[in-house]
């Protein structure tokens, strides 16, 4: 039976009857009731949670005389009810199979830093603690506490193939911002100074005997009555969005050959889609020419309707669109549905404008559906007069630089029996804070030919998480974290990327680049951490990434740091728990709580493959994209977990 100076190893293999006959006199040091792991030191349920393979033990220390004192830590694996099954070796090739704190004031912390490997992730371990002031021993075991190394986020090693397309784009709805003083609105003027704005250069001019026959804010735009007292009125309304298409249009499985965009073809009346080259307006409407007399109260002597859609192509390397010149192409779809025979015909006029310095436009060139040549004249005394009319019009940029161009267009319609030509205005590109339609051209990427998008379109970058689950995993928790989200959909938080075209300057005077953001983040406050030999070797790898202005290390960065030890500090580790599985943890060896959760960039150990395939895509050629240009980051293998409380696990896509 071990004495009153017994050891360390004494003590551990000695059971609470024998430390009970250890009590022969002195007032004896008492370890506290609740013994404690982490960090963070927090519980869920009676389950201490630690984010670290750094796992801190700690209990508090009384000593009735006042005398400091220490404590001994003894840690066992657990039975499947959390009871001590089996002793864990904590100091190595020692002796005792135990680790003592250092001597600490009573009523004080004492703690351990168990040595990195001993303790594995996933696995429930419990453990407790005994007292000694240098001569004597506490007689009693504190109580047993239970706790778990517990990852921020959990996934398999990398998939050998993979189904995901990093750079695939989905088309989506968007809303124009200015549709056209001829469409209901809901002020005098909604548009204000940003209309004036966008009128500059783009907006196509209106015949100057074209006026509006009722207050501004209305459907109906009129023309001055001719010298038999009639005038033409245009009354545009919404689409009918029950119409998939036009009743008239012959169906077919594939858009027609004259089809400017192919994948609107099929997409639903009443809403307008875009990608990064390809818009697909629907939400126009229907334009209805009323032919009329000058008194209010007269019926209509005759009305012709007609759908209306738009579509804009660009091209993002000069020659994709067959011609040697960046270049975007317009395409407006005209359908009557109805032409009163009193009008005899109508004739109608697209009038296209754009606000380019350096660019060549063609005039409108009319085909029907099938991409013959025709007009945009409708008689009534024709066998099939409801055919579709397309007209189209080419844009051939060749300036230098980068410019945006607004566009601006309208519709000038007039019938046989007369009546002076009516003018409806279908807006511009959208106001200037928005420019939805506006493309934008430009010859500044070095290693592409000039070429056009649409940059109101924020492409979305998927992250290939079969192939690299740890650096998901890592961006994943970042995102869920970081103050702005960066890059996250479910927090609409874009990120901009960091374009050859910047003008910020590194401290040579030279262009700033990803590498001056990375060399910040990762500076020399960065070490590897030890990991499992199946983890690999590993990269700093930071988030948000280098090449954005969201960069930690970026100068006008909302997340600017000085040093990365400011960031969340991670790493990818094994898991212990018998799966094939690896973790997202806590380095605590800068800050010893890890992270709090208001740090503004994230450095970690990650995979060198992974952290160096992982945005190997990024961006895609066709994105075109330009300094400051946003995107998303989505990251599907995580997109399903909701909250860093729990545990987040990886699934497989596709």
């Amino acid at each position: 039976m071990p004495g009153l100076g017994a050891s360390p190893a004494e003590l551990a293999a000695a059971g609470p009857q024998d430390l009970t006959a250890l009590a022969a006199g002195g007032e004896r040091p008492v370890s506290g009731r609740s013994p404690s792991a982490g960090p963070k030191f927090t519980k869920s349920g009676t389950v201490w949670q630690v984010i670290t393979p750094d796992v801190v033990l700690r209990n508090t220390v009384t000593d009735p005389d006042g005398d400091t004192a220490t404590q001994t830590f003894q840690v066992y694996t657990t039975n499947a009810d959390g009871t001590p099954k089996a002793a864990v070796d904590l100091d190595g090739p020692g002796p005792n199979g135990v680790l003592v704190s250092a001597y600490v004031a009573s009523g004080s912390l004492a703690k351990v830093t168990v040595p990195y490997g001993i303790l594995k992730p996933g696995v429930m371990y419990t453990f407790r603690t005994s007292a000694f002031d240098g001569s004597l021993y506490e007689t009693t075991w504190s109580p047993w506490a239970n706790f778990r190394i517990n990852p921020y986020v959990t996934f398999p090693a990398p998939e050998t193939s993979s189904t995901i397309d990093p750079v695939a784009q989905n088309e989506v709805e968007f809303t124009r911002s200015d549709p056209g003083p001829a469409l209901p609105t809901t002020a005098t003027d909604r548009h204000g100074d940003d209309r004036e704005t966008a009128r500059k250069g783009e907006r196509p001019q209106v015949s100057p005997d074209t006026t509006s026959d009722t207050e501004p804010g209305t459907r109906r735009s009129c023309s001055k009555a001719d010298t038999k007292g009639h005038k033409m009125c245009v009354e545009l309304n919404p689409p009918d969005k029950n119409e998939k298409k036009s009743p008239y249009l012959a169906s077919a499985a594939v858009a027609p050959n004259s089809e400017l965009v192919d994948w609107c073809y099929d997409k639903p009346s009443g809403v307008d889609y875009m990608n990064r080259t390809d818009a697909c307006m629907k939400s126009i409407g229907n334009a209805t020419l009323i032919f009329t007399d000058t008194d209010p109260d007269s019926p209509a002597l005759g009305t012709a309707t007609f759908n209306v859609e738009q579509r804009i192509k660009t091209y993002p390397t000069k020659g994709d669109s067959g011609s040697n010149f960046a270049e975007f192409d317009q395409q407006i779809v005209i359908t009557p549905k109805n032409i009163d025979p009193v009008l005899r015909g109508v004739t109608l006029r697209w009038n296209v404008g754009n606000s380019c310095s350096s660019c060549n436009t063609t005039n409108v060139r009319w085909t029907d559906d099938q991409n013959n040549p025709a007009d945009a004249y409708w008689s009534v005394s024709d066998l099939n007069p409801y055919e579709i009319r397309r007209g189209n019009v080419i844009t051939q940029w060749n300036g230098t630089g980068k410019e945006t161009i607004d566009l601006g267009w309208s519709i000038t319609a007039n019938v046989n029996v007369g009546g002076n030509p009516a003018t409806a205005d279908y807006g511009t590109s959208g106001v200037t804070s928005q420019r939805e339609l506006a493309p934008r051209c430009d010859d500044i990427l070095g290693s592409a030919a000039p070429g056009c998008v649409l940059p109101f379109f924020k492409p979305t970058y998927t992250a290939d998480t079969n192939l690299n689950p740890a650096a998901g995993a890592y961006y994943w928790y970042m995102q869920q974290v970081m103050p702005d989200h960066a890059g996250s959909k479910r927090w609409d938080s874009l990120m901009h990327y960091l374009g050859p075209d910047t003008p910020v300057k590194n401290s040579s005077g030279g262009t700033w680049t990803s590498e001056n953001s990375r060399t910040r983040v990762c500076d020399n406050t960065w070490s590897v951490h030890p990991t499992d030999a199946s983890v690999g070797s590993v990269d700093c790898d930071e988030f948000a990434m280098a090449s954005t202005h969201e960069s930690g290390g970026y100068p006008k960065s909302v997340n600017l740091v000085t040093s990365g030890s400011q960031c969340a500090q991670l790493l990818a580790d094994k898991m212990g728990d018998g799966s094939a599985n690896f973790g997202i943890l806590a380095d605590t060896r800068t800050t010893a709580n890890g992270p709090g959760g208001t740090e503004r960039c994230g450095r970690a150990a990650v995979p060198s493959a992974q952290n160096q395939r992982v945005f190997n895509k990024f961006p895609a050629a066709a994105w075109r994209m330009l300094d400051a240009d946003g995107f998303f980051l989505t990251l599907p293998g995580f997109e399903h977990c909701t909250s860093t409380a729990t545990t987040c696990a990886w699934r497989k896509v596709g």
